[in-house]
């Protein structure tokens, strides 16, 4: 019996080592790329406007945009925007829309610029917002993975021990 728990000690022992350090490693890239996603955003000097924002979004008045749930809310005022300024058309609606006149019609050719800007901000944000979720993603399994690992490591130490196995 000694000899099959000094076996499940010898398994046991260095995937709860490999888990240990997968799982700092994925809790230190998952706080590294929300660093990343927080000076991304920072650079962008995106802020909420201090007043008239829907009562949703009020919450968020004059506050900069640096997380993934301040991106993604900033990205719903875009689109509320975008709604308000195409009567709700999107970029492929206004380009079908100005082909079909000829592809002269400057306010068309204004309205498509409008929603190509407005809608590539917009996926930008939510591109932030979703990397943000990734993180912390990667932090929770890193954090298990260290946690479940250490037991791992724990459970092999005692089955390793004389009389470590009651």
């Amino acid at each position: 019996m000694r000899c099959v728990h000094r076996r499940a000690a010898a398994l046991v022992g260095p995937a709860g080592a490999a888990m240990v350090a997968a799982g700092a490693v994925m809790l230190l890239r998952g706080r590294g790329g929300r660093k990343e996603i927080r000076a991304e955003l920072a650079a962008q000097r995106i802020a909420f406007p201090g007043h008239g924002l829907p009562a949703r979004l009020a919450p968020h008045a004059g506050a900069p945009v640096r997380t993934g749930p301040q991106a993604h809310a900033y990205a719903e005022l875009i689109k509320d925007h975008l709604t308000h300024a195409t009567g709700g058309r999107t970029y492929a609606e206004i380009t079908e829309e100005l082909h079909a006149t000829g592809g002269d019609d400057e306010k068309l050719t204004r309205l498509r610029q409008t929603a190509f800007m407005g809608e590539t901000l917009r996926g930008s944000l939510l591109s932030a917002y979703q990397a943000w979720h990734l993180t912390t993603l990667v932090q929770g399994l890193g954090a298990l993975f260290t946690g479940v690992g250490a037991a791992l490591v724990l459970t092999a130490r005692d089955l390793s021990r004389p009389g470590g196995h009651h």
